[in-house]
Order: C-alpha cells, then structure tokens, then sequence
C-alpha cells in the first residue's frame, strides 16, 4: 500500500515547572507511561494505543508552554518535498540530521507565522501498542488513570489584531493548506462584515481537526488533546480528576464545532489539557468546510450552554 503526505500529529513538547509533578499527571491522570529520558533531562511519554516510542515529551523550564509540536510524514523523500514547499512559501527551514529528535530521522524544524516552532519527521522507533496486534484485547489492564489513547491535537492561540492588520490565524492556515496539504474543516468568521478568519479548524487525516488556530492578543499553547471512546468516558475520566484534585477548567459539555464531547483541565504547570471523545464527523478535502458566525461563536466553542466559561480564551501558556 502507497502512502503520502503528511500522515498524523507526532507528538508535543511541552514546557513544566516541576518535573516530578507533571510526570504524576500525565502518567497517573493520563495514563501514559514513560518510555524514555535523555541527558538533558526531558522525559517521553506514550498513551496505550499509540505504536510510535512517544508523543509528549516534557521539559523542565521556567515557563510552561509548548516548545515545538511535530507530525510525521511518509516518507523521508516526502520530508525532502516538504522542505522545498516550505521554502517556496518563504519559511526558513532547519534541516535537522538523525537523532536530533530522540530516536527519530532526519527532521526539519521550522517557524510558523504566529510564532511557534513546528517540526517535521518521517521515522520514529516503534514500541507498538499496549495489546499487541495479535488477538488483541479492547484495552489493556496494566495503565492506570484515565487510560487516554492517543494525542489527539493542539489548539495553539495566534495573535490578531485586524486593527493593525496582522491576523496569524489565517496566516497559519493559508500555510498548513497551501505547503503542508492540510484542509480546513470549521472556521469562525468575525468583524462587521464577517470577513476576518478569527479561528480554524484543520485536518490531515479523517478527523474533525488534527491542529487549532484561533486568534488572540499572543501567541501561546491553549490546550494538546487527548482521545477517549465516547461519552462515557468523559465523564469517568472528570470523575477520576476530581478524586485527584486536578484542576478542572470546563466539566464535560459538547462542541458545536467538530461535535466533540469534551473536558478541559490542567497540569501542575498549568499546561490546558483535553479529553476529546467522539469521531464527531468523517473529515475528507472535499467536504465543504463549516462556518461559525460571531454570534453564534460560544454555542459553537460549548454547545449545550452557548455561553463563555470564565476565562477559557484568555488564559494560556
């Protein structure tokens, strides 16, 4: 079988205060186990239904935040097309040799308009899943927590400011569609006349979204997603974070926008973390993307209220 392009989300590096507590969250909360360290420090994470080596890695620093987020591509002579797209598009490229990247290939590291770093890689060692691929079990009884499948998607914050002209999201988009094949599925559209692209939703696979952009007066990390089944689910996993006194930022709800269901909660370092459940919709390049109108933007953001909760956009790493 032929494959191309770029496949899914890699993994996300993400920036913690306390090493140690963030290790507790993400392994105990989660349910990821680590599979690696290095020398300077970072640990690496997998969920159990992931087959590659990692998918978070956390480094200790005096700011949280994302340092870089990856996804993986075919094939290395893909990797190479990429860097010359990207060029083409004006983007300085980095092209990274083998192991930069802990136990993956060659990659390429480069800037998007808004600001945050984005690699791109097309070997990663594999570990496999938790259940094998021989008569597997539905899930695996050794992972504690709430037992996330996989890194799902982040949802980075872009600045805008139509007033000055600058708008990063649709920056960002033109780039992802126009360098990296990425589609758009849902966008919200804002302004007197309904024409400033506030907010996009973009896929490289079938799902409603792979990545996140939505404006604000900085760039930043706004949440990295992990998957559950349904909506069941979701609410065991608000459970198990209550009894963990993990700080819940939005109980379980519905999105209008890719129909997910959803909570929305915090590391220790105040890195926003999600439980997206539900395929929502079979995301293709030639559905017609949906658009969200400003007055309908919170029913679009939580579907069951319509209403803004506390400060969900303006609080971020």
């Amino acid at each position: 079988m032929s494959i191309s392009g770029v496949l899914r989300i890699g993994h996300i590096n993400l920036r913690v205060l306390d090493m140690e507590a963030a290790l507790d969250h993400y392994t105990n909360i989660l349910g990821m186990k680590q599979t690696d360290a290095d020398d300077h420090g970072n640990i690496y994470l997998k969920c159990w239904d992931e087959v590659d080596k990692y998918s978070v890695i956390l480094s200790k620093a005096d700011k949280a935040g994302m340092d870089h987020i990856a996804y993986k591509v075919a094939s290395e002579a893909e990797l190479n097309t990429y860097a010359q797209r990207i060029r083409d598009y004006g983007i300085e490229v980095a092209e990274e040799a083998a192991g930069t990247l802990l136990s993956c290939g060659p990659s390429l590291r480069f800037t998007l308009p808004s600001g945050h770093v984005m690699r791109l890689y097309a070997e990663k060692e594999q570990l496999g899943t938790a259940v094998g691929t021989t008569n597997p079990p539905p899930w695996p009884t050794d992972y504690p927590g709430i037992k996330a499948h996989w890194l799902d998607h982040a949802l980075l914050m872009c600045e805008l400011n139509p007033e000055k002209g600058v708008n990063t999201v649709a920056r960002n988009s033109e780039f992802m569609r126009d360098a990296l094949d990425f589609f758009l599925t849902e966008q919200v559209m804002v302004g007197p006349d309904g024409d400033i692209q506030a907010a996009t939703w973009m896929a490289c696979t079938n799902t409603p979204h792979d990545i996140a952009f939505v404006g604000a007066p900085k760039s930043g990390l706004h949440h990295c997603a992990f998957f559950l089944d349904e909506w069941y689910d979701v609410l065991k996993a608000a459970d198990w974070m209550a009894m963990n006194n993990v700080k819940i930022d939005v109980t379980p709800q519905r999105h209008g926008i890719t129909r997910g269901y959803t909570i929305y909660f915090f590391d220790p370092s105040g890195n926003r973390n999600e439980t997206f459940a539900g395929l929502g919709y079979m995301a293709s390049p030639d559905r017609p993307p949906i658009t969200w109108t400003e007055d309908q933007l919170w029913r679009g953001i939580f579907y069951h209220t319509g209403e803004e909760a506390g400060e969900f956009t303006s609080v971020y790493t």
